[in-house]
């Protein structure tokens, strides 16, 4: 059996599931909704709603509800929750899953009239299938390759294809052409440009597309993953497709989540954590005389800005989030507002952060995400914490109140508190709704 037919029967047959599941995927779907809210007044998700001029149809962007055809909700709605980076993490995939899954799900919910029901079985479909092909094709494949970008498209195709209630064979297409997309080069997190977060749109856009196209009988190619110029041979290095597909069924991935706690880059929160821990303890500021940050390769090469001039940048920039943590300050959505970018204690504390590679920390990644953090003072004490985990990965979750209080933090600025409350008391209860449209709407203050 091609490894698209063995996911393409899972998602298709995909019925009862454990209930820790179903609470899983509603955490990742309140999770995702706080993300889209707060990234659906920035560009490039107002640029899209300019340049593509919405005119109705069966879907809607968030947050105000305004309808739109399922393609273009999903194109808009999943770059809106790439852009703040508070989407969530599978990381033995150095993978997003949410912003490219749950959009693609949603535009389909919208269109089918479907339940809430069906939305979570869509969004356990698309997770549990490109989480594993993210895991098979990295790390290698991240050398050139933005994960949520590529696999995102075969999560979305799953996920829709499984609201759309295909059966295995039209899913093992989707998948297949889903796969052909697949594209989003690395670079793009090189600068404060667009292009990342329409990464994630792109792919539940195209993953929708797929879906919806095999639906009325467009085929794709059997053996895309595995074959000897398939998606596997071109942007990896000898994945393992047994090992991806083990487990299928009974291991599930979606419980492996990480939810951020904080608005930056994934790669800084371990510094962060460590930082605060010693400073926690009551070391004055203006005592520190050196910061030396230990972690993997990946997160010096993508965070080891050391003058970020954008909040862009400074979401990427390990000495700035660091500087943050060193100053006792929160890392929250204020922390990377324009008039914090160059204030003289937070740069002064930067110049202090140094960067390198820690090899206990590089064998680790991608499985683990660690870091050690050394902090001299200008009397000559050193402090030194190791985190082995970031707070909001599996083995150290934000518990559903921490949750709740992240989609408050996120959805209030935009729609208001009261607002906020009830629209996520009416997400943790999404399994409950006869039809997804009905979760109500909440139009921009």
């Amino acid at each position: 059996m091609s490894v698209a037919q063995t996911f393409a029967e899972f998602a298709a047959n995909l019925r009862d599931v454990p209930d820790a599941v179903r609470h899983a995927a509603t955490r990742c779907l309140v999770d995702w909704w706080g993300g889209a809210i707060a990234g659906s007044i920035e560009a490039p998700a107002t640029v899209l709603r300019t340049a593509l001029r919405p005119r109705g149809g069966p879907a809607r962007l968030l947050p105000g509800g305004t309808s739109a055809d399922a393609r273009t909700a999903a194109l808009i709605n999943g770059t809106a929750s790439h852009t703040v980076e508070v989407d969530d993490i599978y990381s033995p995939g150095l993978y997003h899953p949410g912003v490219a899954v749950i959009p693609a799900a949603l535009a389909a919910a919208n269109a089918q009239n479907a339940s809430g029901a069906e939305l979570l079985a869509g969004i356990i479909a698309g997770y549990e299938v490109s989480n594993r092909i993210a895991r098979a094709v990295n790390p290698a494949h991240y050398r050139f390759w933005h994960t949520t970008a590529t696999v995102g498209f075969i999560g979305a195709a799953a996920a829709a294809g499984r609201v759309q209630r295909l059966d295995t064979g039209q899913i093992a297409h989707a998948l297949t052409n889903a796969a052909s997309f697949a594209a989003g080069l690395r670079h793009a997190f090189s600068s404060d440009a667009m292009t990342k977060p329409l990464h994630a749109g792109r792919a539940a856009e195209g993953g929708l597309l797929a879906a919806m196209a095999a639906a009325e009988g467009l085929t794709g190619v059997p053996d895309m993953f595995e074959a000897t110029r398939g998606f596997g041979a071109a942007m990896s290095d000898k994945p393992d497709w047994d090992q991806a597909t083990e487990g299928l069924g009974s291991e599930w991935t979606i419980q492996r989540i990480t939810c951020k706690p904080y608005p930056c880059c994934g790669h800084c929160f371990a510094a962060i954590d460590a930082t605060s821990e010693i400073v926690g303890i009551g070391l004055d500021p203006t005592k520190i005389a050196k910061i030396h940050v230990g972690t993997y390769r990946a997160g010096v090469e993508i965070c080891g800005n050391h003058d970020p001039q954008t909040p862009y940048e400074a979401k990427f920039s390990l000495p700035y989030c660091v500087g943050l943590a060193a100053l006792g300050h929160p890392v929250d959505l204020a922390a990377f507002a324009e008039d914090r970018l160059h204030n003289p204690d937070l740069r002064a504390m930067m110049a202090r952060v140094r960067v390198g590679v820690d090899p206990e920390a590089e064998a680790a990644f991608p499985v683990l995400r660690p870091a050690e953090v050394m902090i001299m003072t200008i009397g000559g004490e050193t402090h030194r914490f190791r985190q082995p985990t970031r707070r909001g990965d599996p083995d150290f979750p934000l518990d559903d109140a921490a949750l709740t209080a992240k989609f408050r933090m996120l959805a209030a600025p935009v729609i208001g508190m009261e607002a906020a409350d009830q629209l996520g008391d009416a997400l943790w209860q999404v399994a409950a709704f006869d039809r997804v449209a009905a979760i109500p709407a909440a139009a921009p203050l």
